[in-house]
């Protein structure tokens, strides 16, 4: 029953956090480099050159980014070389991600590309314990 509860309110947050307007778009004709700060809800259809840090980020299918990543909600279609942590993470079946990943919440949908290490927290183990699998998917075996 503990896990169905805290399920039902992860689905329920991520459903609150798509519902809410999108405050900054980065065009997939636009290259950025430098570190980003954000408030709100992101995103980026084009490319990052540099870390990013904010609220609820989208990483569209036209997206890259090149750079760590460090978000309440982030919900990924994009390309990422970097690092990521996030209360709340939706790898969907475009998404392709090198790096290390640290998450609260962790949704990954059939297709979708991972390789490095992955920390999913579990909330019933003390806040210093942590489940770690590392995953290598979608590597060459040539």
């Amino acid at each position: 029953m503990g896990m169905f509860g805290k399920t039902m309110n992860v689905e329920q947050e991520m459903k609150k956090v798509e519902s809410e307007a999108i405050s900054s778009i980065i065009d997939k004709s636009m290259t950025i480099k430098g570190e980003i700060s954000f408030k709100g809800k992101a995103r980026i259809d084009g490319t990052v050159n540099g870390n990013i840090d904010g609220e609820h980020l989208i990483l569209s299918e036209s997206g890259r980014i090149n750079g760590d990543i460090n978000v309440a909600s982030f919900n990924c279609y994009g390309m990422i070389e970097g690092n990521i942590k996030a209360n709340m993470l939706t790898a969907r079946k475009s998404c392709s991600i090198n790096g290390k990943l640290e998450a609260g919440s962790l949704t990954v949908e059939p297709g979708a590309a991972l390789k490095g290490e992955i920390q999913v927290a579990v909330q019933e183990l003390k806040a210093t314990e942590k489940k770690t699998a590392p995953l290598l998917a979608g590597s060459d075996t040539k």
